[in-house]
């Protein structure tokens, strides 16, 4: 052989070694060298928040830098989202929010400048929070099938609360009339707290909820759960039937937590947060107080993030459309 032919062999094995490493390397090798920012576009104490500052610590102590919360409610959460979507994709800028930026959002907000499902790459879904239809005790029902004849015999003297126009459980409420037929009247709040007060006092007769704002009603018999819209039943709430149990089926709603990063966004980061966050969730501590707040811990590839979110897409659209649901 030939000196000329031994350094090309040469070269062609050192060009093969570098490729299979750049292919091997699953990560760029300096990320993250700097705290990382997760915007979250609500007020402290919001469900966002709640689903993952238990997470922050476990990922924090791997990747060996601090995962910064920083709240910027406003909007519907498109003031957070909006600044996330115009952030540089480099790794160290995430969303966390809930269904209604990414479903919702855009079917209702006319001033909204950005589509969240061309913005934003998926990275991860840290949690599903299961809808609970709720009523207040004194309301004659006891059952979900009940509560359905009971608001078809009565159209329009049925009121429901909900945290705001456009939010998941305003939805999911209009979802379930428009399949069982009803007229029921619609009572926004701004946030969790006053919808529930609203029930408690008997100003509404029902509300669509995830656990954690309507237990204390629960506990104290002021309301009463009549069906959980999920798979399977709530371990919190084991004597409650799912909606599939109650004839209800395709009534499966829920308030959802998912991460995205600006679009364009290094791949290899993503994978691996989403590999991370994953891990954390199956922390026993972690499953503990997901499930003592009503929380599912998420479970999906990117990809199936990705499917997952223009499925919801959809299905809202349809929903917001039939029921004429506009922003005030």
């Amino acid at each position: 052989m030939t000196s000329i032919h031994r350094y090309v062999d040469l070269l062609l094995a050192l060009l093969t070694f570098g490729a299979a490493s750049a292919l091997a390397q699953p990560v760029p090798p300096d990320w993250p060298s700097k705290p990382v920012r997760v915007v979250i576009p609500y007020t402290a104490g919001s469900t966002s928040d709640l689903a993952f500052r238990p997470l922050a610590p476990l990922i924090e102590a791997r990747l060996g830098q601090r995962f910064v919360i920083e709240n910027k409610p406003g909007a519907s959460g498109n003031i957070g989202a909006g600044e996330v979507a115009r952030a540089a994709p480099n790794g160290y800028t995430f969303l966390l929010g809930a269904v209604g930026i990414f479903t919702a959002n855009k079917h209702l907000v006319r001033s909204m400048n950005f589509d969240p499902l061309a913005a934003f790459d998926p990275v991860v879904l840290l949690s599903d929070a299961p809808t609970i239809i709720v009523v207040n005790a004194g309301l004659p029902v006891g059952s979900l099938r009940e509560l359905a004849a009971h608001a078809r015999a009565n159209p329009g003297k049925l009121n429901f609360s909900s945290p705001g126009i456009g939010t998941a459980p305003h939805l999911a409420t209009e979802l379930f009339a428009s399949m069982v037929g009803a007229q029921m009247v619609h009572v926004p709040f701004g946030g969790s707290p006053p919808a529930v007060l609203a029930l408690q006092r008997g100003e509404v007769q029902m509300s669509f909820s995830i656990y954690g704002p309507v237990a204390g009603l629960l506990r104290s018999g002021a309301a009463k759960a009549l069906a959980v819209s999920a798979a399977a039943r709530l371990p919190i709430l084991p004597e409650v039937p799912t909606t599939a149990e109650s004839g209800f089926p395709e009534l499966l709603t829920g308030t959802w937590q998912a991460m995205v990063a600006p679009r364009g966004t290094d791949a290899r980061v993503l994978d691996r947060l989403n590999a991370e966050v994953r891990l954390a969730l199956t922390d026993p501590a972690v499953r503990k107080l997901y499930a003592d707040i009503g929380f599912e811990p998420g479970n999906l590839s990117r990809a199936e993030l990705g499917a997952f979110m223009r499925n919801e897409a959809a299905r809202w659209k349809k929903v917001i459309e039939t029921a004429n649901v506009q922003a005030q």
